[in-house]
């Protein structure tokens, strides 16, 4: 089972959303189980699960994990492929975000945009990556940080941005023979302490948030951990 998978394709991703059905993929990640053993969990006779997860099946949501002779009945043992499942913005490729459409890098939603755009390049990346039977590279960090003031703010991502410009500076051969291109993602954002709760960004940070290299943008931290980077596409396989 894989610790986290992405759905591409929208009937998957349809069948997914249904309440039933995720439920029932809970269910599974937490171990195999029979349409007879779910039915009980889930409230539904045992012939509407069966119809549910040959639905999940044909989308390749769960697999065949075994089977077990109960009485004269043959059951079938069923297992998520995952743990955990994200959708992928190609589900939606007609209205899927383009953070190259409208670029300002301190917009809330030109973030969420760039974070679309990192589920679904490393979403391909894995499939890809699979499918030839390599190892990906990439990388990332991810913490956060208390800043005091939202002076102290502008002048992290202040810092931060001439760190990363410069990084990106002395690393860039763009005509370096054999070299890969890498797509590096970093942002700064409030943390989400509850579901109802999110910390409100103060205008005057925004104020010397602007990166001194337009091309990337500005992503989270604490400094034992934070920030991100990523592959691209079209370059990120390694032996």
């Amino acid at each position: 089972m894989l610790d986290v998978t992405v759905i591409e394709d929208p009937e998957a991703a349809v069948v997914s959303l249904d309440p039933t059905r995720a439920r029932l993929l809970a269910e599974l990640a937490a171990g195999p189980a029979s349409a007879a053993m779910l039915a009980g969990k889930v409230g539904l006779p045992r012939q509407k699960v069966n119809y549910h997860l040959k639905a999940l099946e044909r989308h390749g949501l769960v697999e065949l994990a075994g089977e077990r002779r109960k009485g004269n009945v043959t059951e079938r043992l069923m297992r998520a492929t995952a743990a955990s499942y994200v959708i992928s913005p190609l589900a939606l490729a007609s209205v899927q975000p383009d953070p190259d459409r409208f670029r300002d890098q301190v917009s809330a939603r030109w973030l969420l945009a760039l974070g679309a755009r990192l589920v679904r390049d490393v979403g391909s990346l894995i499939t890809g990556a699979t499918k030839a039977r390599k190892r990906l590279a990439t990388y990332a960090l991810d913490g956060q940080v208390r800043f005091a003031s939202a002076a102290d703010r502008a002048a992290f991502v202040h810092e931060l941005t001439a760190g990363v410009s410069a990084l990106i500076r002395k690393y860039d051969t763009p005509d370096a023979e054999g070299g890969r291109d890498h797509r590096i993602v970093l942002a700064v954002h409030p943390t989400v302490e509850t579901v109802e709760t999110v910390e409100t960004v103060e205008p005057e940070s925004a104020q010397s948030a602007q990166p001194a290299q337009p091309a990337q943008s500005t992503e989270s931290a604490r400094p034992a951990q934070s920030a991100a980077t990523e592959a691209r596409p079209d370059a990120g396989l390694t032996d």
